[in-house]
């Protein structure tokens, strides 16, 4: 097959590990363009299989694909990036994870004192429930889900 010709989702498929599903559904969501070939079969540009791993880990670094989406569109389709465009995209993406690092530290900090109370509706944890305010947010943990005491932010 020569370079022109493009990889078929098959070879794609080999070359990231992901499973053709997959592909044909990222496609779907516009992360990759392939074209069709004179028999109507997928064709994909070499640059794809980058596109494709960034994809795989930015995902594994709990990005939502609406994220992803949003810095693939800011690439080349019809070349593969450069360093530089990759390295915008990192800047990107390292604001992100540091805020995500960052959460991910304070909860490991006070995990002990979080499965202690579990933030549920105890009055006795002063420090993540004065005053048993979580109660009004309802069932579970909801300082570690995400609610916020009132004026705060949520985490």
């Amino acid at each position: 097959m020569s370079v022109s010709e493009g990889l078929s989702i098959g070879d794609i498929a080999a070359r990231t590990g992901l499973a053709v599903s997959a592909i044909r559904y990222y496609e779907d969501e516009g992360l990759v363009a392939p074209w069709r070939n004179a028999g109507g079969r997928r064709r994909f540009q070499r640059a794809d299989i980058r596109r494709l791993s960034f994809i795989m880990v930015a995902q594994q670094f709990g990005f939502t694909l609406a994220q992803i989406r949003v810095e693939l569109d800011r690439l080349p389709r019809h070349r593969a990036p450069t360093k530089a465009d990759w390295a915008r995209i990192s800047g990107t993406f390292r604001d992100g994870l540091n805020d995500r690092i960052a959460r991910l530290e304070k909860l490991r900090d006070t995990l002990d004192g979080c499965i202690g109370c579990g933030c549920l509706s105890l009055e006795v944890c002063a420090l993540y429930n004065p005053a048993d305010q979580a109660h009004g947010y309802g069932k579970g943990p909801r300082y570690l889900l995400g609610d916020a005491p009132a004026g705060q932010e949520s985490v």
